[in-house]
């Protein structure tokens, strides 16, 4: 008998928790969209996942503003095949990417369209 009484009490106490924990979860979302924060959050994670900048390629690839489409794609070349042969695959697709970033740029400032 007490361990009937004693398993409704778990069943009941857990029933009455859930749906405290839910309006709890409910009423922070209702604040958060009140108070801009859910919108901050999602800009945030749109932010992050976009591309590199051509600051950040130029970083990646050691190269300056003056350099030249030739010198890109030598200074790509070395580094895409150090980090196939004993690199990491992390740092080859940041480098190709870095590439792609800067031969978009370059493209805009030759006036070349697709």
């Amino acid at each position: 008998m007490a361990a009937k009484i004693l398993a409704n009490l778990i069943i009941m106490g857990s029933g009455i928790l859930g749906r405290a924990v839910f309006q709890a979860y409910r009423k922070a979302i209702e604040n958060a969209n009140k108070t801009g924060v859910a919108h901050e959050a999602i800009n945030n994670i749109r932010r992050g996942s976009k591309a590199l900048t051509e600051q950040e390629a130029r970083l990646i690839l050691g190269i300056s503003e003056q350099s030249t489409w030739e010198e890109i794609l030598q200074k790509y070349d070395v580094l895409f095949e150090k980090n196939a042969k004993n690199g990491s695959f992390y740092l080859q697709s940041k480098v190709h990417r870095a590439k792609e970033c800067l031969e978009a740029v370059y493209k805009e400032k030759s006036g070349v369209t697709n």
